[in-house]
């Protein structure tokens, strides 16, 4: 009986199939935080140890999606987020895959680019809106440009940085085999840094919220981000916790399904 040669994925699957935590113990361990801190909250605030101006209970936050400001309709400010963040993030994710395989595969690209893009990935999200809302205009453009700026460098970085340092003796290995760049490309190096991928496309996302709020909170009359602003206008802190726990809901929710990607991806490498 033959044994099937050692690869990057087959490592990566045995390593993963030791210290994989079972599904049932992931939600319910998931849940113990969140779960304890509500009951903290609702204690704290049936004994009235803070002002409910300042810390209302959870339900009143709860009653407060039935009470938005008249500009404001709960349903469709969570529909226009996440549309927002799905393009943008899509847009933003797909050039960074693109130009970080670029950049990590050859020298010349890194020598020419790699300066540049360190140095536009220090400019705060802040920095980028007036320019945007000055070339774009004020409807969708800028909102959905800055949240692809969000998501596009957290995926460069990772994905330029795992392929330079693909082992290379496992790459000189397959092309001793035979095997032309292309091959080497699909059965070394993208195997050997899936896990990475995927980390970054993780940031990636987590990056493309937060983007997200700074647009709609700059130039937006929709949007959870507008909904936020528009509460501490008018001083109403049920509404701002409405808002901040939706934007970590959904921000879990999009998480998980960049999870499921993982796990077919890794299924399909491992």
């Amino acid at each position: 009986m033959t044994t099937p040669p050692v690869t990057p994925s087959r490592v990566a699957g045995r390593r993963r199939s030791r210290t994989s935590v079972p599904l049932w113990w992931r939600i319910a361990g998931g849940a113990i935080l969140p779960v304890a801190l509500l009951i903290v909250w609702w204690v704290v605030t049936a004994l009235e140890l803070v002002p409910a101006y300042r810390l209302p209970s959870p339900l009143a936050v709860l009653n407060s999606a039935g009470n938005l400001p008249i500009t404001h309709d709960l349903t469709r400010d969570i529909l226009i987020s996440i549309q927002r963040v799905f393009i943008g993030f899509g847009i933003g994710a797909g050039l960074g895959l693109v130009v970080g395989a670029i950049v990590g595969l050859w020298n010349t690209a890194n020598v020419l680019l790699g300066p540049l893009l360190s140095a536009l990935r220090a400019v705060p999200s802040l920095a980028w809106a007036p320019l945007l809302l000055l070339y774009l205009g004020i409807f969708e453009p800028p909102k959905i440009t800055l949240v692809a700026i969000g998501a596009f460098f957290p995926i460069f970085t990772a994905v330029s940085g795992a392929l330079r340092h693909v082992d290379p003796h496992l790459v000189e290995m397959a092309r001793a085999f035979g095997l032309g760049p292309v091959n080497v490309l699909a059965t070394v190096r993208v195997p050997a840094v899936i896990p990475t991928i995927i980390s970054g496309l993780r940031l990636s996302l987590s990056q493309a919220w937060l983007f997200l709020v700074a647009a709609e909170i700059i130039g937006a009359s929709l949007g959870l981000g507008s909904l936020l602003v528009d509460a501490g206008t008018s001083a109403r802190v049920d509404i701002m916790f409405l808002a901040i726990i939706l934007l970590a809901i959904l921000g879990r929710i999009t998480d998980a399904i960049v999870g499921l990607a993982e796990w077919l991806l890794l299924k399909r490498w491992g």
